[in-house]
């Protein structure tokens, strides 16, 4: 994944979910996924994928369990 995708990918989202308090880092490795982030805190990481003349890209969140609030 480029610098230009990740900006589009940061742009689709900060407008998906209307905060500009996302941003999309570049993959240190052309073969890592991009990392997300929401006011400074790492929350996942973005894949892009290539099938068939298509691109996607994947977001992965992980909620720990700790994370959630008590019930």
């Amino acid at each position: 994944m480029n610098r230009q995708e990740t900006i589009l990918v940061e742009m689709y989202l900060r407008r998906t979910f209307r905060t500009d308090g996302i941003s999309v880092k570049p993959p240190k490795k052309p073969t890592d996924p991009a990392e997300v982030w929401i006011n400074g805190e790492f929350i996942g990481t973005l894949y892009r994928d290539e099938e068939d003349g298509e691109i996607s890209y994947d977001f992965n969140m992980t909620i720990l369990d700790v994370d959630l609030p008590a019930t």
